[in-house]
This record gives structure tokens, sequence and C-alpha cells, in this order.
């Protein structure tokens, strides 16, 4: 997958970064595997907004994701890659040898007909899915467990990947995207390889527009705003806010909102990157 950019014909356009899509083999999803998605404009259930800069956005369906990879030691064989409105990594569709078709997200290097299977002594292959007691130390993995049979949660957005960097008795030690180095128990799966579309990062949507296609609304800065609204807002000119916090008057830069007491902090060797 690459980016490709654009002549400028038009100011949108001019400053546009975007994908080729030729890592794409097909632009019609699995009927049975698509599901219809409501939109909420960011309003509860009884209409009031309590998420801001959320709404509009271009309709869409959503594709029921197989995270867990329960299907154990049954060859399935990639049908499809496929772009996913939902999430930034590409899907590919599995066709399983006993019938049933799944999507899942799908790792660099992927191709239609390759053949992946997830089981306990499976070869650690791109697109296999195996106990992190059996994945060799040093391999690369995305979608991987916190609790084993609820499904893969860490790494799944694009080009990301975590590192098994060791093992100490019922735990293996992790490298995160985040920089963060975590245990996690080895009978959580992971599956081999980095996430795919790469080159994700790269990419500039070149107008407001587009942003507004993909359901995000103008954000208004604090310090933009009037004294009764934000925290920052007021003054006279071009006053700044002074400290930095939230609409709540919670602190930015630095301030920590981790609870102190959280359970998960034990199994948390050094934490993410500031």
């Amino acid at each position: 997958m690459a980016v490709k950019r654009f002549k400028p014909v038009t100011p949108g356009t001019r400053f546009r970064v975007g994908a080729d899509y030729s890592d794409v083999t097909t632009n019609v999803p699995e009927k049975s595997l698509v599901v219809k998605i409501k939109k909420s404009g960011g309003r509860n259930n009884s209409g009031k907004m309590t998420m801001r800069y959320l709404g509009g956005g271009h309709k869409k369906a959503y594709r029921l994701i197989d995270f867990k990879r329960d299907k154990k030691d049954i060859p399935a064989t990639v049908a499809t890659i496929e772009y996913d409105p939902n999430r930034t990594a590409r899907i590919a569709l599995l066709h399983y040898a006993d019938g049933e078709k799944r999507y899942i997200i799908a790792p660099a290097g992927l191709t239609v007909g390759q053949t992946v299977v997830a089981g306990e002594s499976v070869a650690p292959e791109i697109g296999n899915t195996l106990p992190l007691a059996k994945i060799p130390l040093g391999s690369i993995i995305h979608n991987i467990e916190l609790n084993p049979g609820q499904g893969g949660s860490i790494a799944r957005s694009a080009g990301t990947y975590a590192q098994l960097s060791a093992r100490d008795g019922k735990y293996a030690i992790i490298k995160l995207p985040s920089g963060e180095t975590r245990m996690i128990l080895l009978t959580c799966v992971a599956t081999i390889g980095s996430v795919s579309n790469q080159e994700k990062f790269n990419q500039v949507l070149g107008k407001a527009g587009r942003k507004r296609w993909l359901g995000r609304r103008p954000r208004v800065r604090g310090v933009a705003m009037n004294p009764v609204d934000h925290p920052m807002g007021g003054g006279e000119g071009r006053t700044s806010g002074g400290h930095p916090r939230s609409r709540n008057g919670v602190l930015a830069k630095g301030f920590k909102t981790r609870y102190k007491k959280k359970t998960s902090n034990r199994y948390i060797i050094e934490r993410r990157k500031k």
C-alpha cells in the first residue's frame, strides 16, 4: 500500500495526500457479515449532546470482525483484502475449510489465496494466531488479548505492532506500541505480523470537508470561547487562557488522570513514553 499526491486542480487537492488502495481487491463487502450502524450525532437517549464535535459523516455499514480467532486448527483461505470505513486498518475475508466466512484485521503482507490458521501448535507465520506461550521471543505481533477468551484489544490500528520480549512464569512481557512494557498471561492469544495500511499516517485530508465526511464537526479552541463556556475563555484581545485545562477544569500537559490504585498497575513494568 502506498500514498499518492494529486494535481492541484482545486484548493482541496493542492495539499491532499491520499491512499492509492492498490492493496484492496474488492469494493463489495460480504453481505452476511455486514450489519446496520446507527449514528447518534454525539447525543444520548434523551437527545442531550454528550460528545461535542460529532455529527454528519457518510453513511456506513459495520463489518463484523473476528477478534477472538476461536476457530482452532481449521485452515482458512484469504478471499479478499477490503477497505473498512470503521477502522484505519484493512480487513481480510477468510473462507474456512468448513464453509464459514469471517473477517479479520489484515496483517501487512497478507495476500489473496494465502492460508491462515489459529491454534496451539501452528507455525508462527503472518496471519496465524497462537497463544503467547507458543510464539517465538522477539516476534512482531498484533491483535493481542488482555484476558483469555476476550478477543484481541491491543495493536489493532493501521501500522501498529507489539513485540514479545520475554516470558516470566505464567506471564509474557510485551513491548506495546505506546512504549509501555506490560505483562500478559501466556494463555492469551495474538496474531503474527504487524497491522496493514502502514502509510495511513502519511495521508493528508486536504480540506475541512473531508473531515466532515468522516463525521467530525469543527472543533472550537477553548481560548476562543467566552468565560461562561470554558475556563480558558475570555480576556481582551488575543489573550491566552492561562493554564491549559479541559472544559471541566482538568489540567492538561502532563497532569495524570489514571487512578493510582488501578488493579492493572501491577502488570505494567515500564510506563509509556511521555
